[in-house]
C-alpha cells in the first residue's frame, strides 16, 4: 500500500529546511484542532506544508451534501490547486489535531519550483503520488464493497506501509467521517468496525485522545476475495 506524502527526499534534499529560508511570502501558522484553514469559494492565493499534524479536505455539493476526500499529515501539501490556476478553492481545509502549517504565496511557491529543482522534483513526485492515490480511491469506490473501502480508509490513515509501523489514528474520529470518506452509512461503518474489533484488527487505546489502534492484520480483509 503507497502513500501519498510528499516527505520522500531527493538526493538527500531537505524540504523542511528549504521552505524555511524561502523568506518573503512565507508564513508560519498554528491552527488548533477543528478550525477552519479555507473554506470552499474562498480565494486560491497560496499552498500549505504540514509541518505537525493532520488536515482533514472536503467538498460540499450544490444540495449541502459533504464528502471527505482526504486526510493529510505530516510532509504532506496541500491547497497546490492554486498554482494550476485556480481562483476560488474548490473545497475546505480543516485542522483533525493541532496542526503547525507553512503557508506559501502562490508568487514564492512558484519562483521556489523554479529556482531549486530538487524542490521541483520534490513537489512533482509527490503531485505524481497524489494522483496516483486518487485513482485507486476510485477504483476501490467502483469495485470494492464498503468493508474493503473501510479497511483501505483505516490502513492509510495509520499510515501502513510508510516506514515500517502503523501509526495511532487520528484521535476521536468519528464514525460519521468514516463514512463520508468510504462512501456509506454510519451504521454500516459501525457494523464493520464493530466486527474489526471482535476480529483483534483494530483497538480503541481509550484515554483522553481516544485513539484508534490499527493492525497489519486489518490487510486481511482488503487481500480476501
Amino acid at each position: 500500500m503507497k502513500s501519498s506524502a510528499a516527505s520522500t527526499t531527493t538526493r538527500g534534499f531537505d524540504p523542511d529546511t528549504f521552505l524555511a529560508t524561502i523568506g518573503d511570502g512565507r508564513k508560519i501558522l498554528f491552527v488548533p484542532r477543528k478550525e477552519m484553514i479555507f473554506a470552499q469559494g474562498d480565494g486560491a492565493d497560496a499552498v500549505f506544508y504540514i509541518q505537525k499534524g493532520k488536515v482533514r479536505l472536503t467538498v460540499v455539493s450544490k444540495v449541502g451534501k459533504e464528502a471527505t476526500i482526504g486526510i493529510v499529515s505530516e510532509g504532506n501539501f496541500f491547497g497546490e490547486g492554486s498554482l494550476a490556476g485556480q481562483l476560488l478553492r474548490m473545497g475546505s481545509a480543516a485542522a483533525m489535531t493541532d496542526c503547525e502549517l507553512l503557508r506559501v504565496d502562490k508568487k514564492a511557491m512558484m519562483d521556489a519550483l523554479h529556482r531549486e529543482h530538487a524542490f521541483s522534483d520534490m513537489f512533482v513526485a509527490y503531485l505524481l503520488a497524489r494522483n496516483i492515490r486518487y485513482e485507486e480511491d476510485l477504483v476501490d469506490q467502483l469495485f470494492n464493497s464498503s468493508e474493503k473501502r473501510l479497511a483501505r480508509v483505516l490502513l492509510l490513515l495509520a499510515h501502513f506501509g510508510k516506514e515500517g509501523v502503523p501509526e495511532t489514528v487520528v484521535p476521536k474520529i468519528s464514525q460519521e467521517t468514516l463514512a463520508h470518506m468510504v462512501g456509506t452509512t454510519r451504521s454500516r461503518v459501525s457494523f464493520f468496525m464493530n466486527r474489526f474489533r471482535k476480529l483483534g484488527f483494530i483497538h480503541y487505546a481509550g484515554g483522553a485522545e481516544g485513539g484508534l489502534q490499527v493492525h497489519s492484520s486489518l490487510l486481511n480483509v482488503v487481500l480476501h476475495d
